[in-house]
């Protein structure tokens, strides 16, 4: 068992099921890993080291005992807006939040496939903005380089997998929060379809904007891990239909007709597309014309549809501010945006929730000529970190809408996306491109996915603060720098 290499979460699986190595060695190399890297990438609020390792020793008695289950002593994590029962749910905000009594449905969800859960990552504070940084933890740091931000706001569960101290982690996606930290950090993220992964105890999360969803190195493992953790709740307001997201994984996609789009929706913000995430856009387009489909330039009618965005956000964000149990203790800029949610509530919100049917039927129309959207999954490369800290509300609301203006039209749609990797920059920062479809298409997603990376590979690329966090596969070094 000691030259055992596994690093993908069903390589771990598969040889935890044989027998190959026991989940206590797996999760006291993920605790080693989280430890070795606290001061640099800063990836965890939270750690469970103590527990995850009681809950390891269980899962080996349960393997000897021949019990096999999807992720029997797989160490994984989760966003720190998810419940853990025993862990507080401080959603990026400083303050003494009280120990949760129960697992929220997520994660109940995992651990009923066998999951153990090593920590709770780092978010900005309540979500809002796409690096993960705050006063209550500190800058989290992306591993490819340490001087830049790995995306927000799941950036603690992206950098944790990127670097490699857990094989996959659930983030949520309220504005492009799974995709735009993958994007940024060279991982597959899943943003399902809406109720796909329940939100319980919440029956809709930011007034149904936010999913949950997975985060990995590869196609197949973001699947198990969204097929584990995929499932409703009774008090659950979105229910969508089952899908086969496993199956979809090692089925070649049929000839699709996909459309290439490179213009935003409409916001009252200037926006710019980096020249280096146009031409790693277009080149993930030629590379799927070389696979046999069809790509055209195609852009999607949006219409308004940041009207329906921010209401639903702003409530959300004063639904949260709700739960803190010191409001005081909160950046100025979630104050501010807080009040917007006020002022924005009643017949606004309303108004709000009812335009989705009119936006869904017209950017829909491309469906009926278009199996899949193809577009930039952010404008721009990871920026720096602590860009945003010092900026007032108004210039974060601009700066963070021009960097990342492609991925939140599809939260107030509801339908999934997946993002993949498309290279790095010159410098070595990586770059990501979504593949978006309507509604319940994750199996076409996925499977369209896994061609691409059949093709490119690009879970052979690894960051070089990953090397430090323990042995690695011959030939998966990163170009990047490793300071």
């Amino acid at each position: 068992m000691t030259g055992f290499m596994a690093e993908g979460l069903a390589e771990q699986a598969r040889a935890l099921a044989d027998g190959d190595v026991s989940s206590r060695m797996l999760v006291e190399r993920a605790l080693e890993r989280i430890e070795r890297t606290r001061a640099t990438l800063n990836a965890f609020r939270r750690v469970r080291a103590e527990a995850a390792r009681v809950e390891a020793d269980a899962a080996d008695r349960r393997l000897a005992a021949g019990e096999r289950l999807p992720l029997l002593g797989v160490p994984v994590a989760v966003k720190d807006d998810m419940d853990v029962a025993g862990e507080p749910t401080a959603f990026g905000c400083p303050g003494r939040f009280p120990l949760k009594r129960a697992d929220s449905e997520a994660v109940r969800r995992l651990r009923a496939a066998g999951a153990v859960i090593v920590g709770k990552t780092n978010t900005p504070e309540l979500g809002q903005w796409p690096v993960t940084e705050g006063p209550a933890f500190g800058v989290t740091r992306n591993p490819w380089h340490l001087e830049h931000t790995p995306g927000g706001s799941s950036g603690g569960s992206a950098a944790a997998v990127a670097a490699g101290l857990v094989p996959a982690a659930l983030g949520s996606d309220g504005a492009g929060s799974i995709r735009i930290p993958a994007a940024w950090t060279h991982l597959v993220g899943i943003k399902p379809q809406r109720g796909r992964i329940s939100t319980w105890p919440d029956a809709e999360a930011f007034r149904g904007i936010t999913c949950d969803g997975p985060l990995a190195r590869t196609v197949a493992d973001a699947a198990l891990l969204l097929h584990a953790a995929s499932g409703s709740h009774a008090g659950d307001l979105h229910r969508p239909p089952s899908v086969d997201l496993l199956a979809a994984v090692g089925r070649e996609p049929r000839r699709l007709r996909i459309a290439l789009s490179l213009r935003p929706a409409f916001a009252a913000v200037r926006q710019r597309l980096d020249p280096a995430v146009r031409a790693a856009t277009v080149g993930i387009a030629e590379r799927l014309a070389a696979l046999g489909h069809e790509v055209v330039e195609e852009e999607p009618r949006y219409g308004l549809i940041g009207l329906s965005f921010v209401p639903r956000s702003m409530a959300g964000i004063r639904d949260w501010v709700g739960r803190v149990p010191d409001p005081s203790l909160l950046d100025a800029r979630t104050r501010v945006n807080a009040r917007g949610g006020l002022l924005l509530g009643g017949g606004v919100l309303r108004a709000a929730r009812a335009a989705e049917g009119p936006l869904r039927r017209r950017a829909g129309e491309l469906f009926g000529r278009f199996d899949v959207v193809l577009t930039p999954t952010t404008a721009v490369p990871p920026p720096r970190t602590g860009e945003l800290a010092e900026l007032s509300s108004h210039r974060t609301d601009a700066t963070m809408i021009a960097a990342c203006p492609y991925a939140w039209p599809w939260n107030v749609l509801g339908w999934p996306g997946v993002n993949v990797p498309a290279g790095f920059t010159p410098g070595g920062l990586p770059m990501g491109a979504q593949l978006l479809g309507p509604a319940n298409s994750e199996p076409l997603l996925i499977s369209l996915a896994a061609q691409l990376e059949a093709d490119q590979r690009w879970y052979e690329r690894r960051p070089g603060a990953a090397e430090r966090s323990g042995p690695l596969s011959a030939g998966c070094r990163s170009t990047g720098p490793t300071a």
